[in-house]
């Protein structure tokens, strides 16, 4: 055993690591130089300490980096060298098994694999690998009844459900493949490959309405896919249910009974929310607009407050573009032509009673898998804006800004999370309303309705708990130098949130890691520990799983090397065959802010988390928080395995943390200090 570790420590090691053979080098430095994007001086550094001190963390990280670097061939030589030293050590033996299945040496892989003997949830991603081993090696039974054993827990049910699909796809059998890809989407909405694999299983198994349902939500997220496009043509002709039924829209015509919010401490602030808008928060192409006021109202136009109509409660008015001239029409039929803007102003006869104004058809979650047209109900007035240079019509709601955060609570965070961690969200939505009003003045509005802005439905969204977070936290903001702070949040930072630096955005006092682990010391971490921290999920606030989906903390995707060349193609140049995903920076956080993507023709680099995100897959990764694992089939490279953790940014505010937090008994207060250090509360209507 010694000569081998002697041969191996004497030959692997590259000569620039030799010559620092003097010098002394400790995991912590070492450390450091990956952290600060030097992976490379890092790895040789890795291989010096293994050589000196024959320690296994050592080993683990040298083998890590050379995983992501897409050498798995040296992980083999460097973990078989720790597999001399640790025959008996459960990290080494998975992690030798990893490196032989990442290198498709699947019979090595299974033979580690069945070392093992996992507990709890960590059984669950051992039976994983050990049946992608066993795929390997054509041996699909055996990999079936692993995977099922494996889909019977509850962390990794999309991975293995979505395996499952593939097995049962491959042996024709639709409905059982079908089955299983709906399962690996009920657990993640954004796992795209899976939704797509169950369209396409739906429809072999001639279960046309749901294929079309689910082609239908697939193009929501990529208009203009000519595969989606293709497949909703072809099963038009095959429905055998009305296609407004299979949309599921949902239409009102009923009012909402509302209560003002009014302030007895000062005038509230008054905001234009555009609504029904596309991604990035522009206006929509939309020739016509449906509404219906709940009280009496009055029509004026914006220019001079002339009123243009008068309209009775609950009538159904519209406001139609035809041959770039826009006109108001009553429920009779008689034309109000117009230019510019009109105003739609309900009045409530009574203080104690809210008038609102329900708009048909109104654009949600563009570009989002979860894009639908629904009517929507919206407090305050209705202005209708004649874009001219666009050619469109805009609806633009004017609503005080607590009706408006009301309107966000519930389209932004879950109704049913703690109340602490629903009134840091509205302090948070009220400081990035008062920091952004304007945002969007080009258009003619503050705010959209959009993720670009803040998730905004209005009534249509509001709930009892949301509501009472909003008034029990009325006016208050969070300031740093006494200026509103940038207050942007994250569905799950995963455990650990992200500087803005190392998203690519800009360095501040108040934006900077902070962890939510309960188990975990960050002040020790080791880049091989991001393996274990993402396959194996240690116990955080932000694993908090009440009324939130279970991948919005641990998600896995599962892109065909095919399918991103395409992408890479069509959104940045061909660089042909993919051959390696290389995250090339990697914060401390975990994030991921650079990533080389290396092809037979050439290589692209991939910076900022937006872009990574984008480029990477079908749709969008949830975050940038993932390593990848390459995955071979008959020695040809078929597909990358992303093992990823959290949902957004994961700059700053992590909602589920806060839920976790919150429901350990800390005061939003003490929640909104922990995410954003060097603030302070103020109320804006004392000022």
């Amino acid at each position: 055993m010694k000569n081998l570790l002697s041969l191996f420590l004497t030959f692997f090691i590259p000569f620039s690591a030799l010559a620092q053979e003097n010098t002394t080098v400790t995991l912590p430095e070492a450390a450091k130089n990956y952290f600060s994007g030097q992976p490379q001086t890092a790895l040789q550094q890795y291989i010096e300490i293994s050589k000196k001190t024959k320690e296994k963390d050592a080993f683990l990280n040298a083998a890590y980096i050379e995983l992501e670097q897409g050498h798995p061939k040296q992980a083999v030589d460097i973990m078989s060298a720790a597999y001399l030293l640790y025959p008996t050590d459960a990290e080494v033996t998975e992690f030798m098994g990893e490196a032989y299945l990442a290198d498709g040496q699947y019979e090595n892989a299974e033979k580690f694999f069945s070392l093992l003997e996992g507990g709890g949830e960590r059984s669950e991603f051992l039976l994983i690998h050990l049946a992608r081993a066993q795929l390997g090696m054509g041996e699909t039974q055996l990999a079936k009844h692993n995977l099922q054993r494996a889909a019977a827990g509850k962390n990794h049910t999309g991975l293995s459900n979505f395996l499952l699909g593939q097995i049962y796809e491959k042996e024709q059998n639709w409905e059982q493949a079908a089955q299983s890809y709906e399962k690996a989407v009920i657990y993640d909405h954004q796992f795209t490959e899976a939704r797509r694999a169950w369209a396409n299983s739906l429809e072999k198994a001639k279960n046309y309405n749901e294929a079309y349902r689910q082609y239908r939500v697939l193009r929501s997220a990529s208009p203009k896919n000519t595969v989606y496009n293709a497949a909703i043509t072809r099963l038009k002709p095959k429905l055998t249910k009305e296609e407004k039924e299979l949309e599921n829209r949902k239409e009102r015509q009923l009012h909402t009974i509302v209560k003002p919010v009014v302030s007895l401490e000062g005038k509230l602030q008054t905001v234009r929310v555009a609504i029904g808008t596309t991604a990035g928060g522009r206006p929509a192409t939309r020739n016509k607009v449906v509404f219906i006021p709940s009280h009496p109202f009055t029509v004026s136009l914006k220019s001079n407050g002339k009123t243009l109509a008068i309209g009775k409660a609950k009538e159904t008015w519209r406001v139609e573009l035809s041959k770039g001239k826009a006109a108001l029409f009553s429920p009779k039929g008689k034309k109000y032509p117009f230019s510019g803007s009109i105003v739609i102003s309900p009045k409530s006869p009574s203080s104690s009673e809210g008038a609102t104004v329900l708009v048909k058809k109104v654009m949600s979650g563009a570009g989002m898998t979860w894009a639908s047209v629904d009517d929507k109900e919206y407090r305050g007035q209705l202005e209708i804006k004649h874009d001219a240079k666009r050619a469109t019509l805009q609806p633009i709601n004017i609503v005080n800004i607590e009706e408006y955060l009301m309107g966000v609570m519930s389209s932004e965070m879950p109704k049913q999370f703690p109340m602490n961690a629903l009134r840091a969200q509205a302090v948070l939505a009220r400081t990035y309303a008062m920091k952004h009003l304007g945002k969007h003045k080009a258009y003619g509005y503050d705010l959209c309705d959009t993720q670009n802005c803040q998730v905004y439905g209005g009534v249509t969204a509001e709930s009892e708990t949301g509501n009472a977070a909003v008034e029990s936290t009325m006016g208050q903001i969070l300031l740093y130098k006494e200026k509103p702070i940038e207050s942007v949040f994250s569905a799950n930072a995963g455990g650990f949130t992200q500087s803005a630096k190392e998203a690519g955005w800009f360095a501040t006092d108040y934006l900077n890691p902070v962890s939510d682990y309960k188990d975990f010391d960050f002040s020790t971490l080791q880049p091989y520990q991001f393996k274990n921290l993402l396959q194996h999920p240690h116990d955080a606030y932000s694993k908090y799983d009440k009324n939130v989906s279970r991948a919005a903390y641990r998600w896995t995707r599962v892109v065909e090397e095919e399918e991103l060349r395409q992408i890479i193609k069509r959104q940045k140049k061909d660089i042909g065959g993919i051959t390696a995903i290389v995250p090339q920076k990697r914060g401390r956080s975990g994030y991921v802010s650079e990533v080389l993507v290396k092809g037979t023709k050439g290589a692209v680099t991939l910076k900022k988390e937006n872009v990574i995100r984008n480029n990477l897959c079908s749709g969008m990764l949830r975050s940038s928080y993932f390593i990848v694992v390459p995955n071979y089939e008959d020695r040809k490279l078929k597909n990358f395995v992303f093992y990823g953790g959290g949902w957004g940014h994961g700059v700053g505010f992590c909602q589920t943390g806060a839920a976790g937090r919150s429901e350990a008994g800390q005061d939003y207060r003490e929640i909104l200090l922990h995410y954003f250090p060097n603030t302070h509360l103020t109320d804006t209507r004392k000022d």
